[in-house]
């Protein structure tokens, strides 16, 4: 199976392909950043596919991170996961920003929990808690940062993510203390393209996991009157 993966959920710009016959990924890029992503997305993907030296029709599948994560990188990443998708006759699949800090902790070490947290701002972060094997001990949400620091508190535990540093200066005084804290500002887009290989294609077309309602609204004072 070849998978390509895309990742604009957070402050990077990322592209891979994966060959799970030869278990390596074969080609990727990653640019750090936090705007742009829908200016640098389609010319890294075709940077990307050149370097693998293959068609999209000889895709098996396109994963995308489909968050939680920035509404508009979110929004970037869907947009193409599904029009490379629709063009090249393969299924397109969302995978979580969240599964996709936790998995290489989780194939290091799987007997301890692994705690993957993002900067939601506002001084609150999405959450979800791993435990052994990779099951899911807390279900994404969103929490303020204490509240969150009390929910991955079920075992020894791990912390990655971009708000991994926030959880840890979070955790309650006199508890132990977390095992490891890894701040990452985004997924590997090589782990991104792994879990893409292994995800169940039968989920239908990627959709976005927002965790919350965007910050931004339409003011009701600006509104023209309808005729």
């Amino acid at each position: 199976m070849r998978v390509l993966a895309i990742d604009t959920a957070l402050a990077a710009c990322s592209a891979a392909v994966f060959d799970a016959k030869r278990g390596a990924i074969i080609a990727s890029e990653t640019l750090a950043m936090i705007r742009g992503h829908a200016e640098a997305l389609m010319p890294l993907i075709a940077r990307v596919m050149d370097l693998a030296n293959i068609e999209f029709a000889e895709l098996d599948r396109i994963a995308v991170t489909a968050g939680p994560g920035s509404f508009t990188g979110l929004r970037v990443g869907i947009a193409a996961s599904r029009g490379i998708a629709l063009a090249a006759g393969k299924p397109a699949i969302g995978l979580s920003t969240l599964a996709g800090f936790a998995a290489p902790l989780i194939a290091e070490d799987d007997s301890s929990n692994v705690v993957a947290a993002i900067d939601a701002r506002h001084d609150q972060v999405y959450l979800q808690v791993f435990g052994a094997g990779g099951r899911t001990l807390v279900a994404p949400r969103i929490a303020a940062l204490h509240d969150a620091a009390r929910a991955a508190m079920t075992g020894p535990a791990r912390i990655v993510g971009s708000a991994a540093i926030q959880v840890a200066a979070a955790w309650p005084k006199g508890v132990e203390p977390p095992l490891q804290v890894e701040q990452r500002d985004a997924p590997d887009i090589g782990w991104i393209a792994r879990l893409g290989a292994a995800a169940d294609d039968g989920s239908g077309p990627p959709k976005p996991l927002y965790l919350r309602a965007p910050d931004a609204r339409p003011q009701d004072a600006a509104r023209l009157p309808r005729r």
